[in-house]
Order: C-alpha cells, then sequence, then structure tokens
C-alpha cells in the first residue's frame, strides 16, 4: 500500500553504533515488549549489566540471557527468525533451560521461525524501532571491534505511524496470518498459523504491546 509522503525524524544507525543505539538501549529501556526479527540469529556477547560485578570486571554475557531476564521481569519478548539458529545460540539455550527450568511457569522468550524472514528489526515497548542492514549477530547488532564487523546501515524512529506499520507487518508474520498465501508451505516444516511455537518458544500473549502509556 503507497502513503502519501510525509516527513519523518529518523536518526542514523552506523556500524558498530548498533551495539550502543540499539541492542545496550533496548536492555536499558524495555519495560513492556521487545520484538525482534532477523534472518541470522547467533549467540551475541552483550556487557554484563550495570551495578553488577561481572560489569565492573568487564565481563560479558551472553545476549538471549539476557532477553530471558526481560521475559522473566514480565516483557513480552518474541523472537523470528528466518534462518536455523547458530549451533553457539542452541548451546547457550539448552544451558539457560538446564539452570532456570524447562517448567511451563517459566517464562522465557517467544521465536517463531519462518523461512521467509528477512528483515533486520527491533520494536521497543511501541516506543521506539530500528531498522536496517543489521541482523542479530556479533558482527551485525553485536558488539564486534570495527576491524571485524560487517558495515551495517539502519535507522531508529518513534514516528508513530511508521510504529504501527512496522508492528502490524511483525504480528501478522509472527501469529501466521501470512501463511495461509505462501506458496512456501508444503516445503515449510512448520507453519506459524499451526504451529505456534519453536526452538527458544514458550507459549507467550499475542496482546499488541502499548505504544504511549509503557511505564518509564
Amino acid at each position: 500500500m503507497t502513503e502519501a509522503p510525509r516527513r519523518v525524524a529518523l536518526s542514523l544507525v552506523e556500524d558498530g553504533a548498533h551495539y550502543d543505539d540499539v541492542l545496550e538501549r533496548l536492555l536499558r529501556e524495555a519495560r513492556v515488549s521487545v520484538w525482534i526479527s532477523s534472518a541470522n540469529v547467533k549467540d551475541v556477547r552483550v556487557e554484563a549489566p550495570m551495578g553488577t560485578r561481572d560489569r565492573a570486571a568487564g565481563r560479558w554475557t551472553t545476549f538471549l540471557a539476557r532477553l530471558w531476564d526481560l521475559s522473566q521481569n514480565g516483557i513480552d519478548v518474541r523472537l523470528l527468525h528466518g534462518g536455523k539458529p547458530s549451533r553457539a545460540f542452541a548451546a547457550t539455550e539448552r544451558a539457560l533451560l538446564a539452570e532456570r527450568g524447562n517448567a511451563a511457569t517459566v517464562r522465557r522468550p517467544t521465536a517463531h521461525h519462518c523461512m521467509r524472514v528477512h528483515l533486520k528489526l527491533v520494536l521497543v515497548d511501541g516506543r521506539w524501532a530500528y531498522f536496517g542492514s543489521a541482523n542479530l549477530t556479533g558482527a551485525g547488532l553485536g558488539g564486534k571491534g570495527d576491524g571485524r564487523r560487517n558495515f551495517e546501515l539502519g535507522a531508529i524512529v518513534d514516528d508513530d505511524v511508521i510504529l504501527d506499520r512496522l508492528q502490524e507487518r511483525f504480528d501478522r508474520i509472527f501469529r501466521g496470518a501470512e501463511c495461509a498465501s505462501c506458496t512456501l508451505r508444503r516445503e515449510c516444516p512448520a507453519p506459524l498459523d499451526i504451529a505456534k511455537k519453536t526452538s527458544v518458544a514458550l507459549s507467550g500473549a499475542r496482546k499488541r504491546p502499548p505504544r504511549k502509556n509503557a511505564p518509564k
């Protein structure tokens, strides 16, 4: 659908700034929801939480563990990915399951796989979003050094109209609303309109996050 042109303020994100401006910011600010879409998913490392001994010692931890922390604090964390997660990611997931338990009462991120997903998108609390070229990998959104990371470009936006469109797009794919018309359905191992959870998944709320009423 083509809309009439309108002016929107964007913040450009280049290369290593993806780590500070997207990953670190979402971990610092998220209070209601974190929705992430990525073509590729790897075991990204991030700095330990502020105020901890690990942070003071300069230690890093896995981003997946931080997402689990957000989930266990009641934040709606969703991951939509196009490719199979890396072996290191899967190993971290198994370690978290062993450490924190696999019971139905344990809140953890909900992950869905769709082979057509190529969009790179981060939505936080319905308040701001990142979209661009960077995947959820160490060389994309992660903190790899300038000499080792990918050349990436993206933008951060907090425009209401754009946020509505981005959330709607993510949600339609995530809940399987695009599956019925997909010509790759026969090749898909688990269409999302039938299978509601995959590798990291725990059944979670489908409710769309509020944009303007999120607690600060």
